[in-house]
């Protein structure tokens, strides 16, 4: 099971309908895939139609060790071959609460359950949609995964984002020496003069492998209230498209 991270500290560059349509796309190549929605607004939850207000949510039983059993916190969601672990407010007391026990292991929470989960051999991937900070559940979440993808909105301050979190990622090396930044996957792109000319220049730094761009598309919007996989709801339009052709260039298998 390969372990990806969806990352970035800033907000509003896609991170959460990236790590949802990135799913469903594996999915509909025929590969099993568990989610980890490790945001304590629980919009991957919600984009799944899984979320639970009330509750306290499966990734806080994870994060505070309340747990015993994968399938405890594991749901399945309506689509044969995608799980989730789900997420809500419980989250940010978890993680307040790990900060101050200082005498107790604060970064492996997540390992024994995804060391039980890959034994188990049953899902390819497993997709963790991260907040746009570093609390101690994002950097559980750096301990456990291989690859990190990081969403990116063309602007003045894209590449100063970046830079944190690479800082970040060679740091959570200590403690996850197998994990690697993969590289960048250029978001809501209109191509405008500016944009392309943005575009451009972070080709052009060399810094940053470029995954692939994703279209701005008005149905995108549309869609939050639907809370279906884009490609569900608009095929045709662009970033259903794009986000189609990031998978399978990512996976070398088309669809």
């Amino acid at each position: 099971m390969k372990t990806i991270s969806i990352l970035n500290l800033k907000g509003g560059v896609a991170k959460t309908f990236t790590a949802a349509n990135m799913t469903y796309e594996l999915y509909r190549r025929g590969y099993k895939v568990l989610l980890l929605d490790n945001d304590k607004q629980g919009n991957l939850s919600k984009a799944y139609g899984r979320y639970d207000a009330e509750s306290i949510a499966p990734i806080t039983k994870l994060l505070s060790l309340q747990w015993n059993h994968a399938d405890e916190v594991i749901q399945q969601t309506e689509y044969e071959g995608i799980d989730i672990i789900t997420s809500n407010m419980s989250l940010f007391g978890a993680t307040w609460n790990l900060t101050k026990a200082e005498n107790e292991n604060q970064i492996e929470r997540y390992k024994d359950f995804m060391e039980q989960t890959a034994a188990g051999d049953y899902y390819d991937y497993c997709i963790i949609d991260n907040p746009p900070d570093i609390g101690l559940n994002v950097i559980n979440a750096l301990a456990v995964t291989d690859e990190v993808i990081v969403p990116v909105k063309i602007d003045e301050d894209a590449l100063e984002g970046l830079d944190i979190v690479e800082g970040q990622i060679e740091e959570a090396k200590v403690f996850n020496p197998q994990l690697r930044l993969l590289g960048v996957l250029v978001t809501v792109f209109q191509n405008t003069d500016g944009e392309s000319a943005g575009l451009e220049w972070l080709r052009q730094q060399g810094k940053y492998d470029i995954l692939g761009t994703i279209r701005y598309s008005k149905k995108v919007a549309e869609n939050s209230f639907m809370r279906r996989p884009i490609y569900e709801y608009s095929p045709c339009c662009g970033a259903a498209q794009d986000y189609k052709r990031f998978v399978s260039s990512y996976t070398g298998k088309e669809r």
